[in-house]
């Protein structure tokens, strides 16, 4: 059963640790452009990151942070951090947090299509069950629906790339390789981006202290959700990407005091119950094929 496990588990903790960085990183937007706090962030990760690789002995594989392929799965994610800056900062975040759950749904289609995992109509019908958890947690409104709705889903549909070209990264390249990696070129992008879009703003002390923490927060997201979908199915770790609204409503509480209601509560019951049903789909199957 512990192979089942870890995958929803590090997608779960990677959610939480992507939630934590985008909670500080919105507090530090207050005030600074958000290109800039991109840019800012990935300093501080690389500041972390580097002495972090030494620490666990991978020296020696550093030249791997410019692998073809670990390159080709980051330029992806820088695509969808680009994409998904701009719409947080021009729609309401229930809004851009409901578009971004159709990650999970493009990455089983996708990988289904180009790795040949079936699906199955039980499993379908209880990821459809996460989705409309999700929708109920986010009720977003969907007014003003603009150019920036097209940039939310674009961070989706760029995100599920990004995953689904993890999946080609050789399993001689760890896990925390590949999250540095991400945070360089992010932090190369975003240094474009800022020169050509934005002015600079002299960040306070308390904008650089929540960067820090995003900074290194931002590393696990990274390293759990590669290595969520390196150890289990992605038809069992995809679905619990829809944890990530459940985190967004611990924060909501935790940070800014805003308590949810009775159709998210039940969203995020909704939610955690299809999870569970998947992974004891999963494990029944495993015990029928070792009995057979």
């Amino acid at each position: 059963m512990q192979f089942n496990i870890r995958g929803p588990l590090f997608m779960i903790v990677s959610t939480g640790s992507y939630l934590v960085n985008d909670t500080m990183m919105k507090l530090a937007t207050a005030g600074l452009p958000p290109y800039e706090v991109l840019l800012l962030r990935g300093a501080a990760a690389t500041l972390w990151g580097i002495p972090l690789l030494l620490m666990l002995g991978y020296a020696r594989q550093i030249p791997l942070l410019f692998e073809r392929k670990v390159l080709r799965r980051n330029l992806f994610e820088l695509l969808a951090i680009l994409c998904y800056v701009v719409a947080l900062a021009n729609m309401q975040i229930a809004d851009s947090t409901a578009l971004g759950q159709i990650t999970p749904l493009i990455v089983l289609v996708g990988s289904s299509m180009l790795f040949g995992e079936r699906i199955g109509a039980t499993r379908m019908a209880l990821i459809g069950l996460g989705f409309v958890g999700a929708l109920m947690v986010a009720q977003p409104t969907m007014q003003g629906i603009s150019v920036y709705a097209l940039l939310a889903l674009g961070n989706s549909a760029f995100a599920a790339v990004r995953d689904l070209a993890g999946r080609k990264v050789g399993a001689e390249v760890p896990g925390m390789i590949v999250a540095i990696s991400a945070v360089v070129v992010v932090l190369a992008g975003s240094g474009v981006a800022h020169l050509a879009s934005e002015h600079w703003v002299m960040p306070e002390g308390h904008h650089l202290l929540l960067i820090a923490g995003a900074g290194l927060f931002l590393i696990f997201g990274h390293f759990f959700i590669f290595m969520a979908y390196r150890v289990g199915p992605t038809s069992a770790v995809a679905p619990f990407y829809y944890c990530f609204t459940v985190w967004a409503v611990i924060s909501g509480l935790v940070v800014f005091g805003q308590f949810p209601n009775a159709l998210a509560v039940c969203g995020i019951l909704l939610v955690m119950a299809s999870g569970l049903a998947i992974v004891s789909l999963d494990e029944r199957k495993r015990r029928l094929a070792m009995v057979a």
